[in-house]
C-alpha cells in the first residue's frame, strides 16, 4: 500500500514537472515569437518608409518631368513671340503654335503691359485655346478680366521670373488647370508682358493611380497651402478617406513623426471605416512647391506579418509533443534547407529579372514605314546572354546593329547592356557607321581588365535613296539577297570592340534596290550543333535563305529557326540564337505637287527661291506660319551652300526640289560643291552665353527646330540635303 502510494506520488511529481516544463517552454517560445515579431515589424517599418519615399520621389519626378517639358516648350517659343511683337495680330498664330506643342496645353496667352499697343486699348491679351477638336482665338482682356491684378501676370511680371500658379477651375476651358507664366522681353531686353500657358491636370490622375504599393494605398497631390489638387478615382479610394487625410495633413495639432531619411513626415491615420494606417507626406522641391502624400493601411502593410505570426505560433504549439533531440535536429535541418532554398530562389529570381530586363532592352515594333520591312529575334540559351540587336529611325535613316559578346552568363549580359546603351546614345548625334563604331570602341576599351570583346555590325540605311553605309567589327558577314541572288555581304572584318583603342574602322557602302533583304545573324545560328556535334554551318544557312527569298522578314526568321531546330533535334542549345532581317521596299511616296528650281551660287538668286516657296505654299494651301518656317529653313541651307560649297572663283548650280504629298511637304537641295553633312554638326547649346558658345551650329539648330526631319547624303559627288515638314 505504501509502495503504491509512493509510486503514485512520483508519477504525479513527474507529470507536474513535465507540465511545468511545457508551460515554461510555451512561455519562452511565446516570448521569442513576440521578440521576433517586434523585430520583424521594425524592419518592415523601415522598408515601408523607404518604399513610400521612393514612390513619392518617383511620382514627384514624373510630375516635375511633365511640368519641365512644358516649361521648355514655352521657353523655346519665346523667339516666336518676339519676332511677331511688331505685328500684334500675328501673335494669335504664335500662341496657337505653342498650343499645338503638347496635348496637355489647353490655352496660351500673351498679356502685355498696359498701353503697350495703344491701338488695342489699355490691355491687350491675345489668347488661343482648345474647344473640342477646334482651336479658337480671342482677345481675353476686358472690363471684367483685368489680368494685371491676377497672380499669373503680377508674380511673373513684378518678380521678373517664371511662376506656376496653384491649380484652379477655368470656366472658359471647363477644366481644372494650372498656369505657367514667363516674362516676355522685347529686342531691347525691356520687360513688356507675360506669356501664360494653361496646362490640363487630367494626366495627374493617371500618375497618382499608377504603381500603388498596396491594393488600397492611394496618393494625393496638394498645394503648398494644403488644398487638394488631385487624387485617385473613387473606385480606388473612398472620398471620405481622402478628405480625412487632407484634413489631418492640414491640422497643425496632429502629431507628426519625421522619418529616418529626414525627407518625409509620418502621421497616424484612421480611415472612415476604422481601418488604421499611416500618411507619408513631403513637399516637392523647387517650383511649384506642392505636396505629395501616400496613405497606407496597417492590415495590408502588416497583414502577412500578422498571419505569419499566428501560423508560427500554432506550429510551435503543435511541436511541443515532439520535444527532444529529434525535434531539435529536425528544426535545425529544416532551417538549413529553408535558407538554402531561399538562396537558390533569390538567385533564380534575380536571373529572371535580368532576363526580363534584357528582353525589354530589345526593340519593340518599329515605326511603320512603307520604305522598309524588318524583324528581329533573340532566343537565349540561358536566362541571360551576350547577344543583342537593335534598330531605330532618325532623320529618314534606319540605324541597326547586331552583336555577340565573348563569354557566357552574367558578365556577357552586362557587357551587352553597356554596348547596347552606347549604340543608342551614339546614334543620336552621329550618322556614319565607322564613326559610331569608333566611339563605342573607345569607351569599351576603357578599364577592360576582363579582356572581353564584342563582335559588332552597324548599318545605316538612307530610306529615300536606299544607300546603305555599314561597318563590321569582327562579326559574321550578313547575307544579302534579292530574288535568287543570295550571297554574303563584302565587308572589311576590322577588329572586335574592346580590343585596341583608337583603332580606325573601315566602312563600306552599297545601294539597296527595291526588294533587297539584308539578313544579320550571330554564330549561335551557324555553329548550332546536333547530337553528333555537327554544326549547322553558313552553307546550310544560305541554302535555307534561298528557299525562303519570297518570305517577309518575319516569316524568314521563323523559317530559319525551324530549320535550325530540326537540325539540332534533341541536342541542348549551347549559344544564343539572334537574327535580324531588313528588307528595303524603295521610296514609294507619291506627290500631288512637284516643283524644281535651278539657281546659281549667288545671293541675288534668293528672291527666286522665295517666289518658289510662296508659289508651292499657296498651291498647297499651307498657312503663313508654316510658310515662314520653311522660308527660314531653306534660306539657311541655300545661303550656306552659296557661301561655303564652292571655292573662290568657282561657279556652281543649286537645284531646289519641292514635293507635296498627303500631310507632308518635302524640300531637297542638291549641289556639287564640297562635301558637308549638316546632320553631323553637334547640337548647339543655346543655354550658354555668346562668349562661351562655340562658333557655328546655330543655323543647323534653327533648321532642326523648324522642320520635322533633316537628312543628308553624298551621292555621285553631290550633296543632297532633304528637309520635311508635317502639315
Amino acid at each position: 500500500m505504501n509502495q503504491r502510494l509512493s509510486s503514485l506520488v512520483k508519477k504525479l511529481h513527474k507529470r507536474a514537472g513535465l507540465s511545468l516544463l511545457i508551460v515554461v517552454a510555451a512561455i519562452l517560445i511565446e516570448a521569442i515569437s513576440l521578440l521576433q515579431y517586434n523585430y520583424a515589424r521594425d524592419i518592415l517599418n523601415e522598408q515601408v518608409e523607404q518604399n513610400s519615399l521612393h514612390l513619392l520621389i518617383t511620382k514627384a519626378l514624373v510630375i516635375k518631368g511633365t511640368l519641365n517639358q512644358n516649361e521648355i516648350a514655352l521657353s523655346h517659343h519665346l523667339w516666336d513671340f518676339n519676332r511677331n511683337i511688331n505685328t500684334p495680330d500675328s501673335l494669335y498664330n504664335a500662341t496657337e503654335r505653342l498650343l499645338l506643342s503638347s496635348s496637355n496645353v489647353l490655352g496660351c496667352a500673351v498679356a502685355f503691359s498696359p498701353y503697350y499697343y495703344p491701338a488695342h486699348g489699355k490691355l491687350f491679351e491675345p489668347y488661343s485655346y482648345r474647344d473640342g477638336d477646334e482651336i479658337r482665338h480671342i482677345q481675353l482682356s476686358s472690363d471684367t478680366h483685368d489680368y494685371t491684378s491676377m497672380d499669373f501676370y503680377r508674380k511673373a511680371f513684378d518678380g521678373d521670373s517664371a511662376f506656376w500658379s496653384d491649380p484652379y477651375h477655368d470656366d472658359l476651358l471647363k477644366e481644372d488647370i494650372t498656369t505657367y507664366s514667363l516674362p516676355v522681353r522685347d529686342d531691347n531686353n525691356e520687360l513688356i508682358g507675360v506669356c501664360g500657358m494653361d496646362l490640363s491636370l487630367r494626366w495627374l490622375g493617371d500618375t497618382l493611380n499608377a504603381r500603388s504599393s498596396h491594393p488600397s494605398s492611394f496618393c494625393l497631390l496638394l498645394t503648398g497651402d494644403g488644398n487638394l489638387i488631385s487624387g485617385p478615382d473613387v473606385s480606388h479610394a473612398r472620398f471620405a478617406d481622402m478628405d480625412r487625410a487632407v484634413t489631418m495633413i492640414n491640422d497643425s495639432t496632429v502629431t507628426r513623426q519625421v522619418g529616418a531619411s529626414g525627407r518625409v513626415k509620418v502621421v497616424d491615420f484612421t480611415g472612415n471605416d476604422g481601418r488604421k494606417g499611416y500618411i507619408y507626406h513631403s513637399f516637392m522641391r523647387g517650383n511649384p512647391h506642392w505636396q505629395l502624400a501616400l496613405v497606407c493601411y496597417d492590415d495590408e502593410v502588416y497583414g502577412e506579418l500578422y498571419r505569419m505570426r499566428r501560423v508560427v505560433l500554432l506550429l510551435m504549439l503543435a511541436g511541443f509533443a515532439l520535444l527532444g533531440y529529434i525535434l531539435y535536429r529536425f528544426m535545425a535541418s529544416n532551417r538549413s534547407l529553408h535558407e538554402e532554398s531561399l538562396a537558390r530562389e533569390r538567385i533564380n529570381s534575380e536571373l529572371r529579372v535580368a532576363h526580363e530586363i534584357q528582353s525589354d532592352m530589345l526593340p519593340r515594333v518599329a515605326d511603320k514605314r512603307d520604305e522598309l520591312d524588318l524583324a528581329g529575334m533573340l532566343i537565349p540559351a540561358k536566362e541571360v546572354g551576350g547577344d543583342l540587336y537593335d534598330y531605330l529611325l532618325r532623320d529618314e535613316k534606319l540605324f541597326f546593329c547586331i552583336g555577340d559578346v565573348s563569354g557566357k552568363g552574367v558578365p556577357s549580359a552586362l557587357v551587352m547592356a553597356v554596348t547596347h546603351s552606347l549604340f543608342r546614345s551614339t546614334v543620336t548625334r552621329e550618322s556614319h557607321p565607322a564613326r559610331i563604331m569608333q566611339a563605342i570602341n573607345d569607351v569599351s576599351c576603357r578599364h577592360n581588365d576582363s579582356g572581353m570583346f564584342v563582335t559588332f555590325f552597324i548599318g545605316v540605311l538612307d530610306l529615300p535613296t536606299g544607300r546603305l553605309h555599314y561597318c563590321n567589327a569582327g562579326h559574321d558577314a550578313p547575307i544579302l539577297f534579292n530574288g535568287n541572288d543570295v550571297h554574303t555581304l563584302d565587308v572589311t572584318a576590322n577588329i572586335p570592340l574592346g580590343v585596341i583603342t583608337d583603332f580606325k574602322y573601315e566602312s563600306g557602302e552599297l545601294t539597296m534596290s527595291r526588294g533587297t533583304t539584308l539578313l544579320l545573324y550571330t554564330d549561335g545560328v551557324t555553329e548550332a550543333k546536333d547530337t553528333a556535334h555537327r554544326q549547322y554551318t553558313l552553307t546550310r544557312l544560305i541554302t535555307t535563305v534561298a528557299d525562303a527569298v519570297d518570305c517577309s522578314p518575319e516569316n524568314l526568321l521563323h523559317h530559319i529557326t525551324s530549320s535550325v531546330n530540326h537540325f539540332v533535334g534533341n541536342a541542348p542549345q549551347s549559344d544564343d540564337i539572334t537574327l535580324m532581317a531588313v528588307r528595303y521596299n524603295g521610296h514609294q511616296r507619291h506627290y500631288s505637287i512637284e516643283r524644281t528650281l535651278t539657281i546659281t551660287d549667288n545671293l541675288n538668286e534668293l528672291s527666286r527661291l522665295h517666289a518658289m516657296i510662296e508659289e508651292v505654299c499657296r498651291e498647297s494651301g499651307i498657312e503663313a506660319g508654316i510658310e515662314g518656317q520653311l522660308r527660314l529653313a531653306l534660306e539657311e541651307i541655300v545661303v550656306n551652300v552659296i557661301n561655303y560649297a564652292y571655292a573662290e572663283g568657282e561657279k556652281g548650280e543649286i537645284e531646289v526640289y519641292a514635293g507635296v504629298s498627303e500631310g507632308l511637304i518635302t524640300w531637297r537641295v542638291t549641289d556639287s560643291g564640297a562635301a558637308f553633312a549638316p546632320t553631323d554638326v553637334p547640337e548647339a547649346d543655346i543655354t550658354l552665353g555668346v562668349e562661351d558658345r562655340a562658333i557655328g551650329g546655330l543655323g543647323i539648330h534653327l533648321v532642326r527646330q523648324l522642320t520635322d526631319t533633316l537628312n543628308y547624303e553624298r551621292i555621285d559627288g553631290h550633296n543632297v540635303t532633304t528637309i520635311e515638314k508635317k502639315l
